[in-house]
């Protein structure tokens, strides 16, 4: 499932955290690679443990509480927290890779499966050239390019790329998602289910014997499938 999230961060929320990151101290973003990944990664990454990093993850936590179609898409079970990249000079490129399948956090916080991954974006289209996620997909390569606040999530088996960045600088927030449901065709046909419900509630109401019987079904699918 490839999903656009639209304004995670408000216009205000982005502004503050560009402010942030103008005083940010970054490193390599080759630190918390894989071994294949770190071949073909040339970007810069906040550390993991500064105040700048503390910052922009509390904000990108509480954006996700205000996304019930996050919710409903992901279902998720263990977020990982936020990091942050750059690109842009000579740091400016992600080459074609795949997601390492557990992430290891940092201080030996625990382990997150990575069922989805997620990238919003914290520079404007206009503000940089080049810098699209490509995502290789069934139907063909998907290039992603969003407003400042908006974030796309993606299956964690994608292979996908950071095209280089030609001029500017582009600035977003990355993390993983394990899911309740690990199958990405069961996540699917719930939030397909879940849109649906969505929809009929709108038209019949809550108290619609056909919407309580499909509300009934959707958990008692959901019940069935998802590992709490």
């Amino acid at each position: 499932m490839l999903l656009s999230v639209h304004e995670v961060l408000t216009p205000d929320q982005v502004g503050r955290a560009r402010d942030i990151l103008a005083r940010a101290p970054w490193g390599d973003g080759r630190a918390t690679s894989g071994e294949q990944s770190a071949q073909v990664k040339n970007n810069q990454q906040l550390p993991e443990a500064c105040e700048e990093t503390r910052l922009l993850q509390a904000m990108v936590l509480a954006g996700l509480e205000r996304q019930p179609s996050f919710f409903s898409a992901v279902l998720p079970k263990h977020i990982s927290p936020p990091l942050v990249n750059r690109y842009g000079g000579d740091a400016n490129s992600f080459g074609k890779h795949v997601d390492s399948a557990v992430r290891y956090l940092a201080s030996g916080a625990g382990r997150v499966r990575s069922d989805v991954s997620c990238t919003l974006f914290l520079s404007a289209p206009e503000d940089y050239d080049g810098g699209e996620l490509v995502i290789e997909d069934p139907s063909g390569e998907r290039r992603i390019k969003l407003a400042a606040g908006d974030m796309v999530i993606y299956p964690g088996t994608s292979v996908h790329r950071v095209e280089p960045v030609t001029r500017g600088h582009r600035l977003a927030c990355f993390f993983w998602v394990e899911s309740m449901v690990r199958s990405l065709e069961q996540r699917q046909l719930l939030f397909n289910m879940d849109n649906d419900l969505r929809h009929l509630r709108s038209t019949v109401g809550e108290t619609d014997s056909g919407v309580i019987g499909l509300t009934g079904t959707y958990h008692n699918l959901l019940r069935f499938w998802a590992d709490t």
